[in-house]
This record gives structure tokens, C-alpha cells and sequence, in this order.
């Protein structure tokens, strides 16, 4: 089922499955804003990852002493979620732990997706709620939206770059099968901006930084007006990732893949959350539409 969230400037859609947008639209320029789906090229939209963020090793984690295996990201983006609240400006969606996780993933959690939207401005949170009352709960969390790129018909992929709110020096950790390898390369901006090429990814996979100094970047065209504000704060880690194709994902996460090295004991995996019981945790972004 698709929710409609709709003010004067934007609508956007969102299904139950995976509680993933499958539509940001702009009222003002009639623009569709989010990557369709393509399935030759990448066939979602802007899946949500959770319980893990990238790989485990061998697709396997230890926790008590007991291997336990998840797929890539994480099993939420293929689950459906609970429409627990809307209105025509915002909707709640939740997914809880059941038999069937605690079998790969041995939590008890309520997981809340939020969207709302004011002007042109959409907002995304993730809400993670511990409901045990002894035991406590281990996660990561990431968002992995996809951008259509270019926005206008006429434009191409190498017309757009992202334009960072700050000076960065960015260092991306190369990947190793989807894990992170020992080896890093600079990525060179030019007056905190990044030119977008198909040779930034390709073979190279994602591009995986942590301990960035902006809170903001920003996808925008060479040849047009057209792009897009995209907020985040706190999170420790983002990836930027294509492939040969007309989308680029922003993805802010509290958590990453784990290194070629990992023991796979999940209490000591990198960046990993905790959360005590009986209580919970909120992130958020957004993103503006121009």
C-alpha cells in the first residue's frame, strides 16, 4: 500500500514495503526528485538499513557465543511495516521483532520510521526503541536514499556535483568484497565541491568516510538551478555510491560494513549502537528541494 503526503510545494509517496519513499516530488518545477527503481540498473529507491549497515563477514556475527546470519544492510528493507499514524503532512511506520527475526537477529526492538514534510522540505527519523526489560539491544542504522541525477532532461550524470557545507579532507576506505579494506584514497575536492563521474565508483564500489565536518551537502547542476539540500547531524559515518547509471545515493549511517579483519563478535563490531533497556533512540535528515 502507498501513503501520499502532499502540501502546496511537494508530494511525496511512501510504500509499506520496507517503509521505502518510492516518489519525492516538486510541485513547483515538476520534477521527480528520488531514482525510480530502474531493474537492469539498481531496482530500489531508498531502502532503509537495519540491523547492520553494509556486510558482516562471511555474512555471519557472534553474539553469546552463537553465529547468527544476515544478508547485506540488514533484513528491514524487505519487511513490511505498520502504518501506525498519518496525516496528510506526515506518516509513522513500524516494524517490531518477531519469531522470525530473533531467529537471525536476537532482539526484541520496535523500529519507527517517521516522514513529514513543511514547504519543500522533507523529514526522515528513525526511531529505535529497546522494549526488554533485561537485555540490551545492539544495532546500526543508515539511510541509503538514491537522487535521480540529472534532475533535467538534457543534462547528464558529469553535469552535477556535491558541494560540501564545509572544508573536508575526504579519505574513502576502499572496499574489499563490501568489506572495509586496509587501503584508503584521497578524494580531491575543489572548492569543497565533488564533479560526479561514473570513475568515482564503478570497481571502487562506495565511497565510505567518517568524521566529516559538514552537516550539510548538496546536489547541484552545472546547467541548471535544480538540486537539493541534504541535512544530516551526528552520524559518524556516509557513504556516496552509484553505478552506471542516472541516480547518486547520499547515505548518512550509525554503523558500516565490517573490515576484512572482523572477529565477527557483534558487541565489538565497528560503530555499533547500544541501546539499554526500556529505551530508545531517535536520528534524523532532510533534505530541500530547489
Amino acid at each position: 500500500m502507498i501513503q501520499t503526503l502532499e502540501n502546496a510545494l511537494m508530494k511525496v509517496e511512501v510504500s509499506d514495503q520496507g517503509a521505502e519513499l518510492q516518489s519525492i516530488f516538486n510541485k513547483q518545477n515538476q520534477i521527480e526528485y528520488l531514482w525510480q527503481g530502474e531493474a537492469s540498473v539498481w531496482p530500489r529507491k531508498a531502502p532503509v538499513l537495519f540491523p547492520i549497515v553494509g556486510k558482516v563477514k562471511d555474512n555471519t556475527y557472534i553474539f553469546n557465543q552463537q553465529a547468527y546470519s544476515l544478508p547485506q544492510h540488514g533484513f528491514a528493507r524487505d519487511r513490511a511495516f505498520k502504518l501506525i499514524a498519518s496525516t496528510s503532512t506526515s506518516c509513522t511506520y513500524r516494524l517490531t521483532s518477531s519469531d522470525e527475526t530473533i531467529y537471525i537477529y536476537p532482539f526484541a526492538f520496535e523500529l519507527d520510521i517517521i516522514y513529514s514534510i513543511d514547504d519543500a522540505r522533507l523529514n526522515v527519523a528513525y526511531r529505535i526503541h529497546n522494549p526488554s526489560d533485561q537485555k540490551e539491544l545492539y544495532f546500526s542504522i543508515g539511510a541509503h536514499p538514491g537522487f535521480r541525477c540529472p534532475l533535467v532532461e538534457g543534462e547528464k550524470f558529469e553535469d552535477y556535483y556535491l558541494e560540501f557545507e564545509k572544508a573536508e579532507k575526504l579519505n574513502r576506505i576502499l572496499l574489499d568484497g563490501g568489506l572495509r579494506g586496509d587501503e584508503t584514497e584521497a578524494v580531491a575536492l575543489t572548492n569543497n565541491k565533488l564533479p560526479l563521474t561514473v570513475d568515482l565508483f564503478g570497481p571502487k564500489d562506495a565511497i565510505v568516510v567518517s568524521g566529516l565536518n559538514s552537516e550539510r551537502i548538496s546536489l547541484k547542476s552545472t546547467k541548471s538551478a535544480h538540486g537539493l539540500h541534504f541535512n544530516y547531524k551526528n552520524y559518524p559515518w556516509f557513504g556516496i555510491w552509484s553505478k552506471p547509471g542516472p541516480f547518486v545515493c547520499l547515505e548518512p549511517w550509525m554503523g558500516v560494513a565490517d573490515d576484512i579483519h572482523s572477529t565477527g563478535d557483534f558487541t565489538k563490531k565497528e560503530s555499533i549502537q547500544k541501546l539499554k533497556p526500556e529505551s530508545e533512540v531517535q536520528y534524523s535528515y532532510s533534505m530541500e528541494l530547489f
